[in-house]
């Protein structure tokens, strides 16, 4: 689909039929020019915001403009997604609007070593700023799922993809929203809505995830990326339903660990206790969290 000339974006599409702005009265387009009246101003870390109808990927967008020259602050939202990518490949799909898709640039000036901190710093914004704006309680599933409780069920509603591009690194957050129980993707799938939210507007969902993100990352850089200094790494601690937890870890290489999580290190990554009575650290891989013995 080509994007809306700016002058268009703001209106939706015209008419009432399919994919029209009224086609579904719960899921109204997103207003750029609200959202760029609220988040762009002087001494901010957001320089641009751009929305789009549809694309593939933000996070492949996005990275090739900054192959291209993007300037620190870029934030490109789109309404749907038609090859959505989270973490090791795996696709992410939801129906038009029913969630908050978007990518955004940063260029931290701290040492390259601790920019591994980057998605784990998103993903305490953006729960924070759930929690606080939706009024629904979350988790953080190492490295970065978003969790909330549907019913009983502990569920993703939510995930974080970072990849470098150019002099910095694009960080994609999808974020189901509106969802309905016959719309999700997957059994283990959750939305806001499923999880009792109180507010379900996009617009102030997205700004208050953006603001979120953009206070943890002023007080991370000013910290030159000490996550301890700047308690980062204690939020993230705070925040993450894996710690204290038997979970098996798929790493590289079809290797397999299995452990208690007892702690994130200064580097960020999920420290195991295992049976064997030593602590590893697991800096890339899946983790699913084990049922108590005898019920996996």
């Amino acid at each position: 689909m080509t994007p809306q000339p700016p002058e268009n974006q703001d209106k939706g599409h015209s008419g009432t039929g399919a994919g029209g702005r009224w086609s579904d009265l719960e899921r109204p387009p997103l207003n750029r020019t609200a959202l760029r009246r609220a988040l762009l101003r002087p001494g901010a870390l957001w320089t641009d915001v751009d929305v789009v109808p549809a694309t593939g990927s933000t996070n492949t967008d996005l990275t090739a403009r900054a192959a291209a020259g993007l300037s620190e602050g870029a934030v490109l939202v789109a309404e749907e997604q038609s090859a959505a990518r989270g973490r090791l490949d795996r696709r992410w799909s939801a129906p038009p609007r029913s969630g908050l898709f978007f990518s955004f640039y940063l260029t931290p000036k701290v040492p390259v070593e601790r920019w591994g901190w980057l998605p784990l710093l998103a993903g305490v914004a953006t729960a924070s700023a759930v929690a606080r704006t939706a009024g629904v309680d979350t988790a953080l599933k190492w490295p970065n799922d978003l969790l909330v409780t549907v019913g009983d069920e502990e569920r993703k509603a939510g995930g974080i993809l970072a990849e470098r591009a150019g002099d910095g690194v694009v960080i994609g957050i999808g974020l189901n929203v509106t969802l309905r129980a016959e719309e999700l993707p997957v059994p283990g799938a959750g939305s806001l809505v499923l999880a009792g939210a109180k507010v379900t507007d996009r617009d102030p969902l997205l700004r208050a995830v953006l603001r979120s993100v953009e206070d943890w990352y002023g007080q991370w850089t000013a910290a030159d990326g000490d996550a301890a200094a700047c308690r980062l790494q204690d939020a993230y601690a705070a925040g993450c339903a894996t710690l204290g937890r038997t979970v098996r870890a798929q790493l590289p290489g079809d290797r397999e660990l299995r452990g208690e999580a007892v702690a994130i290190d200064g580097d960020g990554r999920l420290v195991l206790a295992t049976e064997e009575g030593m602590q590893r650290p697991v800096d890339a891989g899946d983790i699913v969290h084990l049922r108590p013995a005898g019920q996996e």
